[in-house]
């Protein structure tokens, strides 16, 4: 059974950093994608960032140049460096996963992590 469990979120003021985590448990291969999505409410989910199985990277387009996505292979875990972090960043931020190369559609889910981003 895949499990996603996250870390990290909090609160900061706006031009700070946080550092999002997310550990995978129950892959016994290497060929599968993880991501991160966010939602603030009253708003639709949203992607933002995602990397393939062979390490290829994708950043939604607000978060390029903040955002750096990186994965430990060996610990299973995901990382989501936040940097010049501004209010609309605010929102509760998903780790997800699916058992594919390439992430089209993301079976499994984390609970989610809170960040909070003050002006």
């Amino acid at each position: 059974q895949i499990q996603l469990v996250e870390s990290g979120g909090g609160s900061v003021q706006a031009g700070g950093a946080l550092r999002l985590s997310c550990v995978a448990s129950g892959y016994t291969g290497s060929t599968y994608c993880m991501g991160w999505f966010r939602q603030a409410p009253g708003k639709e989910r949203e992607w933002v960032a995602s990397i393939d199985s062979d390490g290829t990277i994708r950043y939604a387009n607000s978060m390029k140049g903040r955002f750096t996505l990186s994965k430990d292979n060996a610990k299973h875990t995901l990382t989501l460096e936040m940097n010049t972090l501004k209010p609309e960043d605010t929102a509760m931020y998903y780790c997800a996963s699916d058992v594919d190369s390439v992430c089209y559609d993301y079976t499994y889910w984390g609970q989610g992590t809170q960040v909070t981003v003050s002006s």
